[in-house]
């Protein structure tokens, strides 16, 4: 079997047990877990935002909303993208990043569409779009977003103090949006919780099954540690 072959296999049959688990617990959450403990805890957790909302918060919070909705995810994809071509002068590290994008979505998409969670029932700060509450996309594709960048930053220049500050400023926007999309009442803590869950389990399987044999990625043009 031609290594190609078994990338897509790797990929497609990820996606697809990471599919599958995120159903089961959103299944889980939604019909069994809902009329207990957890469900009360999750349902408390919503109340205990709505009643500590402030109007600083409320703008600091559509701040860190913003850098997870569609768009804001989109064009940073794009941009990274095409800034890894011309920086390293080939496609292999943005293939990277945009198959953790394209498949991000492709298993949020199918996740929301088998659990169907009603959004949890306090006042929402955002129109709430077509998609369920669980899992949380923000939190998903921000996870996946930033991830793969601090990851090909980490991979490309080196662990040096810099690549490391940015790399943890990048997995600390994760946390931001969780907390907002919690504030701003569009999900339940089970939702974001999976969400950072599910974005993390891709972002491992996609990293893994691309990353270079040598776990280096080096340019003729590019010293490894040289961070401009």
């Amino acid at each position: 079997m031609t290594r190609q072959k078994v990338i897509a296999l790797r990929l497609v049959g990820g996606a697809i047990a990471l599919w599958g688990t995120l159903s089961l617990i959103g299944v889980l959450v939604k019909h069994v877990f809902a009329y207990g403990r957890a469900g009360s805890w999750d349902r408390s957790v919503d109340v205990w935002f709505v009643a500590h909302r402030t109007t600083s918060l409320n703008t600091l919070t559509s701040y860190a909303n913003d850098l997870a909705n569609t768009r804001s995810v989109v064009g940073i994809t794009i941009v990274i993208a095409l800034l890894l071509r011309w920086r390293m002068g080939r496609w292999n590290e943005s293939w990277i990043i945009l198959t953790v994008m394209i498949g991000e979505v492709v298993v949020f998409l199918a996740v929301t569409l088998t659990v169907r969670r009603p959004r949890p029932s306090v006042v929402q700060l955002d129109k709430a779009p077509p998609t369920s509450s669980f899992p949380s996309g923000h939190t998903m594709a921000s996870m996946a977003c930033y991830g793969a960048i601090a990851i090909l930053l980490l991979w490309i220049y080196g662990r040096n103090w810099k690549s490391l500050t940015v790399a943890t400023l990048l997995f600390c926007i994760p946390i931001l949006v969780a907390l907002s999309r919690l504030y701003r009442g569009m999900h339940f803590p089970t939702d974001v919780i999976s969400g950072a869950f599910g974005g993390a389990v891709w972002l491992f399987i996609v990293t893994s099954t691309l990353r270079p044999k040598d776990g280096k990625m080096k340019h003729a043009g590019l010293k490894t540690g040289e961070l401009r």
